[in-house]
């Protein structure tokens, strides 16, 4: 599965006083985000990507994994 990314993307994932995620991100982020979900949609059950500060997110980020289930 291609992982691509919209040149200058800026995603920050957070969650709230709630419990909630907050997934906050410029276009060219969301954009990012958008491929790479169809290319999980098309890919096998059980495929996932990783996000986190380190090779994708803000500093401060809460790490995430999106995983396609059936």
């Amino acid at each position: 599965m291609d992982i691509e990314w919209e040149n200058g993307f800026t995603i920050k994932v957070s969650v709230d006083n709630g419990g909630g995620v907050v997934i906050a991100a410029n276009r060219q982020g969301l954009l990012s985000l958008a491929g790479q979900l169809t290319a999980l949609a098309d890919a096998e059950v059980g495929s996932h990507i990783h996000y986190d500060e380190h090779n994708s997110l803000e500093d401060g980020s809460t790490p995430m994994i999106i995983e396609k289930i059936s």
